[in-house]
């Protein structure tokens, strides 16, 4: 039955971030990979504020962690599309960008992780 809950989340999270992606790409420049960096920090944010609310704010059934957390969350953010577009900038010669998307990325994401647990414990 857990798995059942973790792909439930899935599909939604790989649809949100289809859409999200796809979106992006439309209203910025493509020379960044901007979609990826929004989508990594959004969801770093979003498990962020989950993870710290459901443990320490809420008593909530285990089920709603594997489809929130695990789930939506890790079919939502992308690790392997920001490693593979660092690659490549890598390819390309962009050592700028590729130093800007791996310290934004890393940096970022932190930052939103934490900003999702301060705002769930401040509920």
């Amino acid at each position: 039955m857990a798995y059942l809950w973790i792909a439930l989340g899935a599909v939604v999270g790989a649809s949100a971030r289809y859409f999200l992606g796809g979106f992006i790409a439309k209203i910025l420049p493509s020379s960044f990979p901007y979609g990826t960096l929004i989508i990594n920090i959004t969801g770093s944010l979003l498990l962020g504020f989950f993870l710290a609310w459901t443990s320490e704010r809420v008593l909530m059934d285990p089920r709603w962690r594997l489809l929130i957390a695990i789930g939506f969350c890790g079919s939502y953010t992308t690790f392997s599309s920001y490693a593979f577009e660092t690659f490549a900038l890598v390819e390309q010669g962009q050592w700028l960008l590729m130093g800007l998307n791996i310290s934004a990325s890393n940096l970022l994401c932190l930052v939103s992780v934490l900003a999702g647990a301060v705002l769930a414990r401040s509920l």
